[in-house]
């Protein structure tokens, strides 16, 4: 255990988000994005053996042996909380831990912009964190949970799987509940939640019709409820929420989405040129416009919306990057090769500004 304890603290010290660690292989750290090779001894398998039976937490082991894979959190002291994934490949196992850091990261280092605040301050109803596997959503989330619990006294609840960023009582009451280890699933978590007087419920992600009504029903009832989401758009996001469901049962979610939605906010991360990470946002907040927009099913015309909306708080990801790009923080590389419509960007950067259809409007 004193090598694999040395691993992870170098890996902590040196700046990495990822540890990957196999039997027979160098391991392996994510910086900056990019994979390293470290130096130290390889893995064998009776050495990795002794690592999973000493690592995974007594309620998953039987888990593991049914289905040869686990989620869990582990933390070492003096070093760290990582978010662990424990699997098999060619019938060995695998390691996959990322670091959690402990201190929750404020809006203003992580370079959160101020509708994002906003957001977070809303009294109820549904707001999604949107964006791809590793673009830092639950960092977001968190942000905005400890932002709540800094400067309101409410009744927090996360339900997750795992457990990633730990929040202390501020003015908020917080209660954190792991799947696995607290509750025996996130549905029968959702059955009970709202007999424990929340104000805000936290969803580590959504991920089927079951959370996502839950997630309806609670946001109807005065709750704020807020969530993860694997999309790339805002739009999208949509989309996605209405593909939980059956095809005949899409009109009425539709409808009832309109009336509890209150934000999606879709984020990429980015390299700056001081050589760090930064989000680009897209902002969807259910204005009268998207309201009608999602009760009327034109979701096609959703991202024009947001593009004209500015007023209301919204945002798309060229109208981010090119923000950033004259704020000096990105270079307009980067940018296009994040941009939905790196052709109208390349077009903002030369002034030319177009609406959606297709005329010069600066």
């Amino acid at each position: 255990m004193e090598l694999f304890k040395r691993i992870l603290k170098i890996a902590v010290e040196g700046g990495a988000s990822d540890a990957h660690i196999k039997i027979g292989a160098p391991v392996i750290f994510r910086i900056n994005r990019e994979l390293v090779a470290v130096e130290c001894p390889q893995p064998t398998a009776e050495w990795m053996n002794k690592i999973v039976e000493t690592i995974t937490p007594s309620h998953l082991k039987k888990r593991l042996e049914e289905d040869r894979e686990v989620d869990f959190s582990y933390y070492i002291p003096d070093v760290g909380r990582f978010r662990t994934n424990l699997f098999q490949q060619r019938g060995q196992w695998a390691l996959a831990m990322r670091y959690v850091r402990s201190h929750v990261a404020s809006f203003e280092e992580l370079g959160l912009l101020e509708q994002i605040k906003t957001i977070a301050e809303t009294p109820r109803g549904i707001v999604l964190v949107a964006g791809s596997t590793g673009c830092g959503k639950s960092t977001t989330l968190a942000a905005m949970i400890e932002h709540i619990n800094s400067n309101f006294k409410k009744h927090i609840i996360t339900l997750e799987d795992p457990i990633e960023f730990v929040f202390e009582d501020n003015q908020c009451v917080v209660e954190q509940r792991e799947v696995g280890l607290d509750t025996a699933s996130f549905h029968h978590a959702l059955k009970h939640v709202l007999r424990q007087d929340p104000d805000i419920i936290m969803l580590g992600e959504m991920r089927d019709d079951i959370s996502f009504s839950a997630a309806m029903s609670a946001a109807d009832t005065g709750h704020l409820v807020l969530s993860t989401l694997h999309t790339t758009t805002a739009a999208q996001s949509i989309t996605r929420i209405l593909d939980f469901f059956k095809a005949d049962e899409r009109e009425q979610v539709r409808r009832q989405l309109a009336g509890t939605l209150r934000a999606v906010i879709c984020q990429r991360m980015l390299p700056t040129v001081k050589g760090n990470l930064t989000p680009a946002f897209e902002i969807m907040v259910n204005s009268p416009l998207i309201k009608k927009m999602l009760e009327e099913n034109r979701l096609d015309k959703l991202t024009a919306a947001i593009e004209t909306s500015a007023d209301d708080g919204m945002l798309t990801f060229n109208q981010s990057l090119f923000n950033l790009v004259k704020a000096g923080r990105v270079t307009e590389k980067e940018a296009m090769a994040k941009a939905s419509n790196p052709q109208a960007l390349e077009m903002n950067f030369k002034g030319i500004f177009l609406n959606e259809g297709g005329r010069i409007v600066g």
